[in-house]
């Protein structure tokens, strides 16, 4: 990748997180001021970013209407999303849905109730495979050379008290999703957060695809997640019967 495309990349995700000033940008990518000026006046004459009043730089509306395009063409998130949406205002809490794209796991798509705190996940980033209820339910229900690749030179890193940080005790944790049929990540990303993870079908019988459904303890803990499950588990199932599963 040429070093003027990494950087124009590098600021789309900057400006799309919020307005950002040239010199931000230019401390961010280690360039002069005016290295990083011209970028986005580049940028802004493209449409894809837009300069404001007060002399920072912010997304612009082709970006916008790019994303949208781009997220049109993922047959997964089309399905999936009416039930998502569905979930997420019946239960009031964060649904993510994650799918294996090349060698990684990554968010297809999130829907947030309104009020509530936002969390750190994105549409497009990689899934901590470890660390998170869609990896996990991914992982402990996808054919095992499959899972293999994924977790082929994976570093367990601990983020919390309770991550599942060593290869063997992960072995045993997806041997008790398998079991019970569900994951859970009781706070082992950001200790704060909690979550349950059931996968998804496709039409093949095959899992490469999970939902979640995420929460802040103090609003909602663990247990009370788990009393949700029939919720969780009837939008997996339908999201499944759309991909052409069958039991």
């Amino acid at each position: 990748m040429s070093q003027a495309v990494e950087r124009a990349i590098s600021i789309l995700e900057m400006i799309s997180k919020g307005p950002q000033r040239p010199q931000d940008v230019a401390e961010r990518l280690q360039v002069h001021r005016t290295t990083a000026l011209r970028l986005m006046q580049d940028l802004a004459k493209g449409g894809l970013a837009r300069k404001n009043e007060d002399g920072t730089f912010t997304a612009g509306y082709r970006l916008a209407g790019l994303a949208h395009a781009a997220l049109e063409q993922f047959d997964l998130r089309t399905i999936a999303h009416p039930h998502l949406r569905d979930l997420c205002r019946e239960l009031q809490v964060t649904v993510h849905i994650a799918t294996v794209v090349d060698d990684a796991v990554v968010y297809a798509d999130k829907i947030e109730p309104h009020g509530k705190v936002r969390l750190y996940s994105e549409i497009g980033k990689p899934v901590r495979l470890h660390a998170s209820g869609v990896g996990k339910a991914i992982l402990a229900f996808m054919p095992p050379a499959e899972r293999a690749v994924l977790l082929d030179g994976y570093v367990f890193e601990r983020y919390t008290e309770t991550t599942v940080a060593s290869p063997d005790a992960f072995v045993e944790e997806l041997r008790r999703i398998r079991a019970r049929g569900f994951s859970t990540d009781d706070g082992e990303f950001e200790s704060f957060v909690n979550c349950i993870g059931h996968p998804v079908y496709d039409a093949t019988g095959v899992v490469r695809t999970a939902i979640s459904v995420t929460a802040i303890k103090a609003d909602t803990d663990l247990e009370a997640l788990r009393a949700r499950l029939p919720a969780i588990r009837r939008t997996a199932t339908a999201i499944s019967s759309e991909l052409g599963w069958t039991t």
